[in-house]
């Protein structure tokens, strides 16, 4: 198969069997969450408490000062790179023009060389969270297979893009067909892996905080 046969099969059927795959793990994901069910509660919620889950959905992603001492590299990586490959996704022209294809509208994205900063700066990131994941004793220990996967998933499509859009590494159409292929590896595995807190954390923060919110917990 040559480069541009590669390239035009990751664009046709690839990305339909990504996207068939990522819709079809999602739904089983999702069936088993609401499937374990709960138990009903019968303690009479305490006053204030309504909308306690939707608050408990944005306020966790706010840092908290007493878990940042002594974790402040943590954080920081982690923003860099949630932010940065939101903005890469999200906000880079050819991206929002392959959503527009999809889903039939589309929305204003930002200039190339700030979406390359961007990215430069999510695989930098990525690089740190990874070093800090290998060093730090505990976060060693507890790491698993599952963790090393989800760096790597989540690493391959921005570094693979960024070495396309500078055309390194391989000829340009070689590397944007294995910058595909990566991405649309990742919408494969996603709902089968810790990947899968890309939905699954507003639905878990959402039970708690409904849950302890009803409690009179403050939240």
């Amino acid at each position: 198969m040559s480069e541009m046969d590669l390239l035009l099969w990751a664009r046709g059927p690839g990305l339909q069997i990504a996207v068939a795959a990522l819709l079809a793990g999602t739904v089983l994901r999702l069936a088993e969450i609401f499937g374990l069910g709960r138990k009903r509660d019968l303690a009479v919620p305490r006053p204030g408490t309504a909308g306690s889950g939707w608050r408990t959905v944005f306020s966790r992603s706010l840092p908290r000062l007493p878990f940042m001492r002594g974790n402040v590299a943590t954080y920081l990586l982690g923003y860099a790179f949630h932010l940065g490959l939101f903005a890469a996704l999200f906000l880079f022209v050819p991206h929002i023009r392959l959503f527009q294809s999809l889903f039939g509208f589309g929305w204003p994205g930002l200039p190339s060389a700030l979406v390359d900063a961007a990215s430069l700066l999510t695989i930098a990131a990525l690089a740190g969270v990874l070093i800090l994941r290998l060093t730090h004793p505990v976060k060693r220990f507890l790491s698993t297979f599952d963790d090393y996967l989800a760096w790597a998933l989540t690493t391959a499509p921005i570094l693979t893009g960024y070495l396309a859009f500078h055309h390194l590494a391989l000829p340009y159409t070689a590397m944007l067909a294995v910058h595909i292929l990566s991405a649309e590896l990742l919408l494969v595995c996603l709902p089968f892996t810790k990947l899968a807190h890309t939905f699954s954390f507003a639905i878990s923060r959402w039970y708690n905080g409904s849950a302890l919110g009803r409690k009179g917990v403050t939240l």
